[in-house]
């Protein structure tokens, strides 16, 4: 009987001895899954190094990720052009919405939906007015530096002969598609691109060589499932506004602000708040 009792230790002592290397012991934390602590970790020191950025930074990084976000509706566009009218090209048509997104996350650059998670850990951990503020403050130079950017790409777009009369067509009908719906609904469809948008960001420091697909997998159900992303669906409203399909007032009432809400509310209030929950008895206040 004392022999079966020390079994179990002896196990335990022996898989312990198993890694004498301090190679080996490298080895095998790269092969194990981050914590939820840890992604939490990498996330906030992204966002303490984001709200120390100089303005200058913010704003040019934020109007490239205003124009190069077009290339999701830009792609889109073109599939939608060349496939058959069925239920099912949608599938295919919402490959296209990954493209912009992936130069954009890839790029590094400041997208306003992705600050609802990265920069709000550093103000719920400190648990600080300075902080809150500096939040506040890079969103503000964010949304705005987007929405220029988004604006300055849907008037390129909207440019004599710069796209096929054919084409066109398919990229209003995508504009369309991405900003009719009511206030009520918009903000409801916007709240999922939110929590989307914060989940990417997420999992992308556990996923490693997997990112690619991640944010190809993410972003596609965002416009498979006729989800509405802020800054996307600016380029989109830009669109319409220039051609004349629509008014300033309308887009900004019915669409814009109501997404802009919707987008907070999933990034902020839903995802990242329970993602801290998850870790905060885990962790110390900075």
């Amino acid at each position: 009987m004392h022999d079966l009792a020390k079994a179990p230790h002896d196990s335990e002592h022996s898989n312990a001895k198993a890694i004498r290397d301090p190679a080996d012991e490298a080895s095998v934390f790269r092969a194990s899954r981050l914590s939820a602590r840890l992604i939490y970790e990498v996330i906030r020191r992204d966002g303490e190094e984001e709200l120390e950025r100089p303005t200058v930074s913010l704003i040019y990084s934020g109007i490239a990720a205003g124009i190069l976000i077009s290339l999701s509706v830009i792609t889109q566009a073109v599939l939608k052009h060349h496939l058959p009218e069925a239920d099912w090209a949608i599938l295919i048509e919402a490959l296209g919405y990954s493209v912009g997104f992936m130069v954009v996350i890839f790029g590094r650059m400041q997208l306003f939906t992705e600050n609802t998670i990265t920069t709000v850990l550093p103000v719920v951990t400190r648990q600080s007015l300075s902080c809150l503020l500096s939040m506040f403050r890079l969103w503000g130079i964010v949304l705005v530096a987007n929405i220029v950017g988004a604006a300055i790409a849907s008037w390129f777009l909207h440019m004599p002969d710069l796209i096929p009369l054919e084409a066109t067509e398919s990229l209003l009908a995508v504009a369309h598609h991405a900003t009719d719906g009511t206030a009520t609904a918009n903000f409801y469809r916007a709240i999922p691109a939110g929590i989307i948008i914060a989940a990417v960001v997420w999992i992308i420091p556990a996923a490693q060589n997997s990112a690619f697909f991640v944010i190809l997998a993410m972003t596609w159900l965002m416009a498979a499932a006729g989800f509405a992303h802020v800054i996307a669906g600016s380029v989109e409203a830009g669109l319409l506004i220039w051609y004349g399909e629509s008014s300033i007032w309308e887009m900004f009432t019915r669409f814009f602000l109501p997404v802009l809400a919707g987008n907070v509310a999933g990034g902020t209030a839903v995802f990242t708040l329970l993602t801290w929950g998850q870790v905060k008895n885990e962790v110390t206040k900075v």
